[in-house]
């Protein structure tokens, strides 16, 4: 947890276990991560480059996540960030919406300099 504390972007699973390799096996940061996003913890999503990525919640708890929010990645360093700005989640006639998922793509503000 303490790595969702430290850095202020999302991470991927792949980076996770890298960093934790000789504290932990793969299978056992796989299970934490479930375990750490069923609680609300943290959130998952699927980034540009197909990996799954995780990020700490806002305000989630187990069974209800609320994070309607876009992500953002840089197509130039590949950091993925969290944006906070509100979505607002429309209501379809004779269909429920679960989630939403919305990615954004172009150049961080380190890179654009």
């Amino acid at each position: 947890m303490h790595l969702f504390e430290a850095k202020d972007c999302a991470i991927t699973a792949i980076d996770l276990v890298d960093r934790l390799d000789q504290q932990m096996n793969k299978t056992t940061v796989y299970r934490i991560l479930d375990r750490l996003e069923n609680s609300g913890v943290v959130h998952s999503f699927i980034g540009r480059d197909g990996l799954k990525w995780y990020a700490k919640c806002k305000g989630c708890s187990s069974g209800h996540h609320i994070d309607a929010h876009p992500h953002f990645q840089c197509k130039v360093c590949g950091k993925v960030d969290c944006l906070d700005l509100k979505i607002s989640i429309p209501e379809v006639k004779n269909y429920k919406i679960d989630s939403v998922e919305i990615f954004l793509t172009g150049k961080c503000s380190d890179c654009t300099e």
